[in-house]
């Protein structure tokens, strides 16, 4: 067990935050994918993105580690090879979800597996449009559960039009990727923007992407260009524990550097400060296509909101933060459209609820696929579980920092994407 004590001040100075994860993914597997050597810098060095490295070395690509810096060379679009072994995803969706969109074209037989969180996760809605392009692809049950294999593609791909029921970066990368192998164009239709970094990495490696509303096309291609250099912004995702902490604690006045504003993944910023904190983005600039900006909070008295639809995906990893920003607000704050929540590491929905009401009783109830908070109700010390979730781990510290204290079960689950962080709370 974790004690985490109360803090009885408000947070200061400067806060750096690791490398984002999704865009540190996405590195590792397009510059696997080129013919010349990219140095990858502020990688996310967790244990979600070095699964995508071991899985990337296992298919033929070169990945030397040097510090924070990954030095990656690859063998070209098909310079893939047939992995001796199984390829294990570990705990991470992003690996299992963009490789098998990846292998799903290649002339070669892969097999996967992951941990006893990865394997209860469904993976039927990749499969079923992937195997709509004429990839073959079986899965564990109806659910198509791991382990999943995918048998060598006897002849291309075809492009197809596909029209996502649920928006999700997942899914779109994995379809995305194997338009790259197709024969004619793939286009993807989202119900809402999810986030974009795999269309904007693609385009740097010289793909060619076209948007249209909520439409991406992409076109098959003979190779991609890859750049010498990709810088990985901070992660929005990471920062947000610290813009939670630093609003509802009083007297703080911190800036956090260096964080990656993509604006498919700023709905975080949206909500807070719409239910009253004080955000400013500064120092807006560009590297590899991505929008970095330091964010300047301060202490802010909340109100309850509500909202859900299209702000979801580009908030969906913070809803248990923004949780506990909600119980520090006045009034109630209502989440819909948060199903996806059902089927992340754990069920978060359930966990929030079950969890957190022990630290603030009857703050927390949840419907099929929304979130009710209660702001303002009394706050105890808890001994709370974090279902090996990284995200619940975080946002049960932040929470207990900001009210009684708090003691968690399982603190080395962070390691997957913020291996740092109890250090920089402590």
């Amino acid at each position: 067990m974790k004690k985490i004590l109360p803090l009885n001040h408000g947070l200061r100075g400067d806060i750096e935050i690791p490398g984002d994860k999704s865009i540190s993914h996405r590195a590792i597997i397009l510059s696997s994918l080129g013919n010349t050597p990219v140095e990858v810098s502020n990688f996310l060095a967790g244990a979600d993105c070095l699964s995508t490295v071991a899985c990337m070395r296992k298919l033929g690509a070169q990945i030397e580690q040097s510090g924070g810096n990954f030095l990656i060379k690859g063998y070209g679009l098909n310079g893939l090879c047939e992995p001796e072994n199984i390829l294990d995803a570990g705990n991470s969706g992003t690996t299992l979800r963009l490789l098998m969109g990846l292998l799903a074209p290649q002339k070669f037989l892969s097999t996967f597996t992951g941990d006893a969180s990865l394997r209860r996760r469904p993976m039927a809605r990749v499969i079923k449009p992937l195997s709509q392009m004429g990839a073959t692809i079986f899965g564990r049950n109806d659910n198509k559960n791991l382990p999943i294999t995918i048998l060598p593609a006897e002849k291309k791909l075809r492009g197809i039009t596909y029209e996502m029921p649920v928006a999700s970066a997942q899914v779109k990368s994995a379809l995305l990727l194997a338009g790259l192998y197709a024969e004619g164009a793939t286009t993807v239709m989202e119900p809402a923007p999810s986030r974009d970094h795999t269309e904007k990495m693609l385009e740097a490696f010289g793909a060619r992407i076209e948007k249209s509303g909520n439409a991406i096309k992409i076109f098959p291609t003979e190779k991609l260009v890859a750049p010498e250099r990709i810088s990985v912004p901070g992660d929005i995702s990471s920062a947000t524990y610290w813009l939670v902490l630093a609003t509802i604690l009083d007297d703080s006045d911190v800036i956090i550097v260096n964080v990656g504003v993509n604006d498919t993944r700023t709905g975080i910023l949206d909500v807070l400060k719409n239910m009253g904190a004080k955000i400013e983005i500064l120092n807006v600039r560009t590297s590899g296509g991505e929008q970095i900006a330091d964010l300047k909070v301060v202490s802010s008295k909340l109100r309850g909101v509500e909202f859900g639809g299209e702000i979801i995906p580009r908030l969906i990893d913070e809803i248990p933060a923004l949780a506990v920003a909600a119980a520090f607000a006045e009034g109630t704050t209502i989440i819909r459209d948060i199903r996806e929540l059902r089927v992340k590491e754990t069920d978060r929905l359930a966990a929030i609820v079950e969890e957190f009401n022990k630290i603030s009783p009857e703050t927390f109830t949840a419907t099929d696929d929304s979130l009710i908070i209660r702001g303002g109700r009394e706050k105890f010390f808890a001994e709370c579980r974090t279902f090996a979730d990284h995200r619940m781990a975080m946002s049960l510290a932040i929470f207990g920092a900001a009210a009684m204290g708090v003691s968690i079960d399982d603190a080395d689950c962070v390691k997957i994407s913020y291996a740092n962080f109890f250090d920089m709370l402590a």
